[in-house]
């Protein structure tokens, strides 16, 4: 079997296991693949998958490379040595101080082929780095205990004898000046930084902060779930908003309208984290919503997203034409903008040229021109398009077609030789194409210019603790299961709860697509002004699943649970 071409070459670990016959090439690649989509590490899949257990990987990484190896149960966890290193690098590389011995520190890890974690203790400390070979399963668990708790950079907030809460404009102006002055604060400081680094180790995509009349609560969105993290003292409010406005380059004195801004977490040399910064006056103060943008999440791969392989190959058939258009379409948060990115990673090769125009570009990409749009100063996405096209481009992404005009300069770039992808709002693939009859483009345009739709959800993936259960084949049957499907050798999977999903189930989240090529007799019926359904039925006879369809397979393959599939899609 062809390695994938998309994948760096193997290497540490799995590079040795292959060689020693442990583990085939292509077993390690689909690890590595599986390990970067839920942000895990390779050994944590490896013992997820079977294909072998904490401790025997520990012994091999122990006889392979020469390192000692220890059984961490029985190492005194008060003789750690947990000041010996930044608590933020215990965290983001799993590994533990364990002693000194003059100018050198022992370090407990699972991965001794972690170069990037030693090289980061060594430069941190100053220190020589003596690898230790630890198992992973007992690993984890010291590595959360060493982690620093909410619960003591919250008592050291409160301690702080702070109060900002002022009546007429004289003493608000006070407290402006007041925040602008104690901004700095360290136990302010240093919460901020540990809520950023959390939420970037458990995968939210989204961190909230909501002040209320009586409390003050954060909350992360994990696999698209919103879970309540701390409630900090309601005094600190003001000195939490006035910090994230401070390095967000907002304006701390204007409360009374929302800000949109952009902040940026250097975690290494090799890793930036930047967000998306958005306040929004309310009764009781500002709520602070910052969106994560990790650039690995556009670097994963087609393969990672979650495709079927028929419609993996549709779509990437559609991008590889010349010109036209390929829409993506799905509510906020489904995953459009890390299609469409991974799309434009496809295409970015030195001979093309590549423009996009989005509102904000979310995640910089080497070789594209990305455009910020910006509605005050005159840029908007029809002025963004027409500069565009006077660029000599061969691929333009637009963000979002939100009007007629930015809909109909699209569609004809489309029609000029250009290749066009861009987002819509619309709850699956064969309601795009009305949606963009009822914005007033002509139905021939729409015809001879959009070459495929994909459509999407995310619905959250079950964790290696899974269960098999039993449901009433009625159930499965009024979900969208045909006889067929019932008589096949598989089984129904539901949730678990295990450390790692922290007892939810879930970990990590699956695409389900619903892709349609506008083939000539969707053409048709599009020239013919033909409803919704008319083309849904169309789309069905060309073999076009939609999005229960291919949310059922996922739940056949044990991906998904049932229920997710039904939250998240209408028969």
């Amino acid at each position: 079997m062809a390695a994938n071409p998309q994948s760096a070459p193997l290497s540490g670990l799995a590079r040795a296991l292959v060689q020693a016959g442990r583990l085939k090439e292509a077993e390690a690649e689909s690890l590595l693949t599986q390990a970067a989509a839920s942000r895990t590490s390779f050994i944590e899949q490896m013992i997820a998958a079977k294909k072998a257990s904490a401790l025997e990987i520990a012994r091999f990484a122990a006889d392979t490379f020469g390192f000692p190896l220890l059984d961490l149960a029985a190492f005194d966890e008060a003789h750690l040595q947990q000041n010996a290193i930044d608590r933020k690098l215990i965290a983001t590389h799993r590994v533990i101080p364990l002693y000194k011995r003059g100018n050198r520190l022992a370090v407990a890890t699972a991965d001794p082929t972690n170069l990037r974690a030693l090289d980061e203790i060594r430069f941190q400390t100053g220190m020589a780095v003596d690898p230790v070979v630890v198992e992973e399963n007992k690993l984890a668990p010291v590595v959360a205990k060493l982690s620093e708790s909410t619960e003591d950079t919250l008592k050291s907030l409160a301690s702080d004898d702070i109060n900002l809460e002022f009546t007429d404009d004289d003493a608000q102006a006070k407290a402006d000046e007041a925040s602008t002055v104690e901004v700095d604060d360290a136990p302010v400081v240093r919460f901020i930084q540990k809520m950023l680094l959390d939420a970037i180790n458990d995968g939210a995509s989204d961190i909230h902060f909501e002040p209320y009349e009586k409390s003050y609560r954060i909350r992360f969105r994990v696999d698209g779930v919103l879970r309540e993290i701390a409630s900090p003292p309601l005094v600190i409010k003001e000195k939490i908003a006035s910090r994230i406005k401070v390095i967000s380059r907002l304006n701390i004195a204007e409360k009374r309208v929302p800000q949109d801004g952009r902040m940026k977490l250097v975690l290494s040399k090799s890793r930036t984290i930047d967000f998306r910064v958005s306040t929004l006056p309310t009764l009781y103060g500002e709520k602070i919503v910052l969106r994560i943008l990790d650039p690995s999440s556009a670097q994963l791969g087609i393969e990672a997203l979650g495709y079927d392989p028929d419609q993996k190959a549709l779509l990437l058939d559609a991008i590889q034409r010349p010109y036209g258009m390929v829409l993506v379409t799905g509510p906020t948060g489904s995953g459009k903008t890390v299609s469409l990115y991974t799309c434009i990673n496809i295409l970015n090769e030195p001979g093309i040229n590549i423009s996009t125009a989005e509102d904000p570009a979310e995640i910089p990409l080497p070789g594209i021109n990305q455009v910020n749009i910006d509605d005050r100063s005159g840029l908007s996405f029809p002025v963004a398009l027409k500069a565009f096209l006077r660029q000599d481009p061969d691929i333009i992404m637009v963000g979002e077609i939100r009007d007629l005009e930015t809909a109909e300069i699209s569609i004809k770039a489309a029609q000029t030789g250009h290749m066009v992808l861009s987002t819509l709002h619309t709850n699956d693939a064969p309601s795009t194409l009305t949606r963009l009859m009822n914005m007033g483009i002509p139905t021939f345009n729409i015809a001879s210019s959009i070459l495929l739709i994909t459509a999407q959800r995310l619905a959250r993936r079950l964790c290696n603790c899974k269960q098999p259960i039993d449901v009433p084949v009625e159930t499965l049957l009024n979900a969208g299961f045909s006889e067929a499907d019932l008589d096949g050798g598989w089984t129904l999977y539901g949730p678990g709860a295990c450390d790692r999903c922290k007892g939810s189930g879930y970990k990590g989240r699956v695409g389900i697509y619903q892709v349609m090529p506008v083939t000539e007799d969707i053409q048709r019926i599009i020239m013919a002004n033909g409803s919704e359904i008319d083309i849904a039925e169309q789309a069905a006879k060309n073999g076009v699943r939609d999005l229960r369809q291919s949310g059922l397979i996922k739940v056949k393959q044990g991906l998904t649970s049932l229920e997710e599939v039904l939250a998240t899609t209408n028969l």
